[in-house]
């Protein structure tokens, strides 16, 4: 990609990180101060996967996320105030303050929701992308998953099916290594994900998920030819997730000097010296968005912190259709 041709969009890729950074950042530090309950997993580290992926999409494409989504529908497009107010289980949250870090959802958005089970998105967005193929709308269904879920049943059924009825759907691997405190070589014998596709018939390609610009391109080629009518396919992301599994991990699995050779690799620094290397913007420049995506977040906090709680007469509303 040529970035000077394309300055708007990596500006626009470095802003949508730099916001993923900060919520995820203040969400941590609002939990350790206990305001937070429950609990959450976060992306950092893992920004680039998220910006690059999401902006390669149409805004009707639709999204099925994890339980690390945060990074996932910020870059969808999701009311940030309401996410946040989601996190901190305020009424005015996306889901009312019921879903939790866990279970956002914004259907208008196209986010179809996260899921807490590993893998337990695959096979939802698999029916998603049934139906946009039989009302023919054009919608490309797109699912997030850990490299873990490659290892459930859930992904070989889901991916056999999917190539089988030639269905409109990216599954997007993102790969940080790691599944819980379980490194890959330990639980595959096979590391490379994307021969995990090329066995349903399905075309695989990997990419550096640290390097946005390449996930980016890399996805709008995929998406191109799932829209084409072409059939599924699997766009393995390789990245590291710098923060732990969830709040509670130790990190007594991995040594400090590990994690600070993937902090070196970090997508947010990598794109920033990409941009002022080809002098499409200058410090100043990446400062005032810098300040400005940290206005966004604190925004949001206060408007969480300002929100009230949710009715306990409100307890059973949305458990059922209407």
């Amino acid at each position: 990609m040529d970035i000077k041709e394309n300055k708007e969009l990596v500006l626009g890729l470095y802003k949508k990180m730099l916001l993923c950074r900060k919520f995820e950042e203040n969400v941590q530090y609002y939990f350790s101060l206990g305001m937070i309950h429950g609990t959450t997993h976060l992306s950092i580290g893992e920004e680039g996967t998220a910006a690059g992926t999401c902006s390669a999409l149409e805004e009707t494409d639709q999204i099925f996320v994890t339980h690390r989504g945060h990074s996932d529908v910020i870059c969808k497009g999701i009311d940030i105030n309401k996410m946040m107010a989601e996190i901190f289980a305020k009424e005015t949250g996306i889901c009312h303050g019921k879903g939790g870090s866990m279970h956002i959802a914004d259907l208008e958005k196209g986010i179809m929701g996260a899921n807490g089970i590993v893998g337990g998105g695959i096979p939802l967005s698999l029916g998603n992308a049934f139906a946009n193929k039989h009302f023919k709308n054009n919608k490309v269904t797109v699912c997030f998953f850990g490299d873990g879920a490659t290892n459930e049943g859930a992904f070989h059924e889901s991916m056999n099916l999917a190539s089988v009825w030639n269905l409109p759907i990216i599954f997007v691997c993102v790969n940080n290594t790691y599944g819980m405190s379980t490194h890959i070589s330990k639980v595959m014998k096979i590391t490379d994900i994307e021969k995990r596709g090329e066995a349903y018939g399905i075309p695989s390609v990997s990419v550096d998920g640290n390097d946005c610009l390449k996930v980016y391109e890399t996805v709008k080629k995929a998406r191109e030819y799932v829209a084409s009518g072409k059939g599924p396919i699997l766009v393995v992301e390789n990245t590291y997730r710098i923060s732990g599994h969830s709040k509670s991990d130790g990190n007594l699995y991995r040594t400090k000097d590990e994690i600070n050779e993937w902090k070196e690799r970090c997508p947010i620094r990598f794109l920033k010296s990409k941009i002022i290397e080809s002098k499409v913007a200058t410090k100043e420049d990446l400062k005032l968005l810098d300040d400005e995506a940290s206005q966004i977040i604190d925004d949001a906090v206060e408007f969480a912190l300002k929100s009230p709680l949710p009715n306990v007469a409100d307890i059973y509303n949305g458990l059922y259709s209407e």
